[in-house]
């Protein structure tokens, strides 16, 4: 392969910081009551924390598991 160069692309930063955003999203709707919160979950987290419909998701998800854990 001789003649070949390969570019390597380190997104390692940008995901760091979308995974944050979901953390911190998680986090905050694991504390939140759902009588605190105006909207449904996905538009509120999309909202608040300029997060993906994709990446609400995620946040739902790990507050899920945040809230089985403290069972």
């Amino acid at each position: 392969m001789r003649g070949r160069r390969v570019t390597v692309i380190d997104l390692t930063p940008a995901e760091h910081e979308h995974s944050a955003a979901i953390d911190e999203a998680a986090r905050w709707l694991a504390i939140t009551p759902k009588r605190q919160r105006d909207k449904p979950a996905v538009p509120l987290l999309r909202e608040r924390f300029g997060l993906t419909a994709a990446e609400a998701c995620q946040a739902i998800a790990a507050a899920n598991l945040i809230l089985a854990r403290a069972v």
